[in-house]
């Protein structure tokens, strides 16, 4: 009886543990059911690379958002990233939107320089001047091929 009672009590432990880091997962990316109220807007990038549905969207390097999805514009074949914002942060219709890397081995996120406009986005809006990444293994090998060919 001893035994059962401790396997019984150690059993409760462990789910209340797995329940605790569902709740810490669901918070942090915002999963949880009170996530917020928030807005769609969209950024074109000639190249995307690096960026998927979930991407944080950040200002000042402060979370504000994620991207909520992406397509390619069959007339201009640049990706078409929608991002979803917090409603309680506003956009100049000036701002500008580019690709950043957090480190050489860190992941891409989405910077946003607001811009000094009295006019702000509406939803559905498209931010208007954007910069694509940059691929830093391409820039790693034009330097390598270039630095070959001058030495003789």
């Amino acid at each position: 009886m001893a035994s059962s009672a401790a396997e019984t009590l150690i059993g409760a432990a462990v789910l209340a543990a797995a329940a605790g880091f569902i709740a810490y997962a669901a918070q942090t990316t915002e999963l949880s059911a009170g996530g917020g109220s928030r807005y769609e807007i969209t950024a074109g990038f000639r190249k995307a690379v690096g960026v998927s549905v979930g991407t944080d969207v950040r200002i000042a390097g402060v979370k504000v958002g994620a991207v909520s999805a992406m397509s390619l514009d069959p007339r201009t074949y640049r990706a078409q990233v929608t991002l979803s914002i917090d409603d309680a942060i506003k956009l100049p219709d000036d701002s500008d939107a580019a690709i950043s890397a957090e480190g050489l081995l860190g992941g891409n996120y989405i910077s946003v320089t607001p811009g000094g406009s009295d006019i702000m986005l509406a939803p559905g809006e498209e931010i208007m001047f954007t910069q694509g990444s940059v691929d830093f293994m391409d820039l790693v090998g034009r330097a390598i091929s270039s630095s070959g060919s001058t030495s003789q």
